[in-house]
């Protein structure tokens, strides 16, 4: 089952739609069935309770209304911790205390531009 934080895909009609988080999972009064708070990410963002089954909370499609729905996982990216190295310039930069790359930046090069 899904946790509280996950990130999933809603699609709606086998179309992505829009992206919410899963804000908390609690036993339905039905026997099998969850209310899930679902905070939907859009401008402003949107509260909505479902009441699901866990295999719909898990991916596996269902209606609503007659129009087909899925939850899809959208998984974390892992970052290494050798932090960001740019492949284009190798060596350049210098170490910092913790192993990432300080990156300096340089000011442009040419001529200033002319007020007025």
């Amino acid at each position: 089952m899904r946790h509280i934080g996950d990130v999933v895909l809603i699609y709606y009609e086998e179309q992505p739609a829009v992206f919410a988080r899963i804000e908390a999972i609690e036993p339905d009064v039905k026997k099998g069935w969850y209310q899930v708070l679902l905070l939907i990410l859009t401008l402003p963002v949107q509260p909505v309770t479902w009441i699901l089954r866990e295999e719909y909370i898990d991916g596996t499609p269902f209606t609503m209304g007659g129009k087909a729905v899925r939850l899809e996982e959208v998984r974390r990216v892992v970052f290494q911790q050798d932090g960001y190295t740019d492949q284009k310039e190798p060596g350049r930069g210098r170490k910092d205390q913790e192993g990432g790359r300080v990156i300096p930046f340089r000011k442009p090069q040419g001529k200033k531009p002319v007020p007025g």
